[in-house]
């Protein structure tokens, strides 16, 4: 499992399209008078894929492991943003749900990708 290119990345790819759902959530009209919610919640998953390909071009795995920690973090962020929009009313139990769904599994494989980087680590020392 060797990957040449951050384009590649099962993550990356799942990550660029959950930021295309965020912004397009966030482009509606209810989201235009919360500049602050729309605005971290656009930073913290543009961090999300940014942190993936900065510690996947580093080619060092400590560093990549370091910046997937990050990149993960910054999904359980993005996901209480959303929280944060459901309470609001931003939008609808449905689609908070198929959004929510979505970075878990994110989260998930990053996590995944994690534990593997460092069980590969472990078995070359």
């Amino acid at each position: 499992m060797k990957y040449k290119k951050f384009e590649e990345l099962p993550i990356w790819q799942l990550a660029l399209s959950i930021t295309k759902i965020v912004y397009d959530f966030s482009s509606s009209s209810v989201w235009s008078k919360d500049f602050a919610l729309k605005d971290q919640i656009r930073r913290a998953i543009i961090s999300v894929s940014s942190n993936i390909v900065e510690g996947f071009e580093k080619s060092n795995n400590n560093e990549f492991i370091r910046y997937l920690r990050i990149a993960k973090g910054s999904t359980g962020e993005v996901r209480n943003q959303f929280y944060i929009a459901l309470v609001n009313n931003y939008l609808k139990k449905s689609e908070f749900e198929h959004v929510n769904s979505q970075l878990e599994r994110l989260a998930g494989e990053i996590g995944g990708l994690i534990n593997y980087l460092e069980e590969h680590r472990r078995l070359k020392k």
